[in-house]
């Protein structure tokens, strides 16, 4: 690997590992460098969710504190998250690689979107943290909650982007507590589904795996994730925003170039 092309990834996973941590959606950093570097589609949604494991790690260690008294929530909604990576991975394994050629660019979009539309999805969880009277109990919706958090497990074993602001959003609707409880939980279900998602790649997948892509952004996204999980919060949303977007557009236009190809 080229030293010029280690230095946009090992940045680009020290950034995608600060903002998972607080905000999610940092592949669509990682994903489009290694796409614009020349990555095939699937070996760099492989690598990037392996190397993002440390970072996701890291991000789920900084927010413990907000997990205090929820160990019942996590029992049952960890399973459902795995569950979903498993599907997730074996989706991304055995269907044709064409398929992925066609459905990353739609998950891009999907995924940009939902960034756009995150202040709204922030207003909506706010909101209900405010007003409690109004908000939907898990006790009525459990079962609705799980099978969400399984299809966002879903998600991000095939796609890894913007899982995390899914979460959220799924969270903060049927779970009780405040949004950094739902943030802190959404750490450590996306944690898991990498995790699976990486284990099926390393049996499966592995001739398709860039080890040096791997460690670098493993190395930073640690990095950034310890970074994240102390000074996220003093970020600035909308400049995170709009460069993911812009590097989320590229990494589409690139894509898109090779199909059109």
């Amino acid at each position: 690997m080229e030293f010029l092309s280690s230095v946009f990834i090992f940045f680009a996973g020290l950034w995608a590992g600060t903002i998972n941590s607080v905000v999610g959606s940092g592949t669509l950093v990682t994903f489009p460098v290694l796409i614009a570097l020349g990555f095939a589609p699937v070996t760099a949604s492989i690598s990037n969710a392996m190397g993002l494991v440390a970072g996701s790690a890291a991000g789920a260690w900084g927010y413990r504190k907000e997990l205090a008294g929820r160990r019942n929530q996590l029992l049952r909604l960890l399973p459902a998250s795995l569950l979903g990576g498993i599907t997730g991975a074996y989706l991304l394994l055995h269907l044709p690689e064409m398929v992925f050629h066609y459905a990353a660019p739609a998950l891009i979009v999907v995924a940009l979107l939902m960034v756009v539309f995150q202040p709204r999805l922030q207003r909506w969880v706010q909101n209900r943290e405010e007003n409690p009277e109004h908000a939907i109990r898990d006790k009525r919706h459990g079962i609705l909650l799980v099978v969400l958090v399984y299809l966002a497990g879903v998600y991000g074993g095939y796609f890894v982007a913007a899982q995390g602001i899914l979460l959220v959003g799924i969270l903060g609707v049927f779970m009780a507590g405040t949004m950094q409880n739902a943030n802190a939980m959404k750490n450590i279900l996306v944690l898991g589904v990498n995790l699976v998602a990486a284990a099926s790649y390393l049996l499966f997948a592995f001739d398709r795996i860039s080890w040096p892509a791997v460690g670098l952004i493993a190395v930073s996204s640690l990095i950034g994730g310890l970074v994240g999980s102390k000074v996220g919060r003093r970020l600035s949303p909308p400049v995170l925003r709009g460069v993911i977007f812009i590097l989320g557009t590229v990494a589409l236009g690139f894509m898109i170039a090779k199909l059109v190809n």
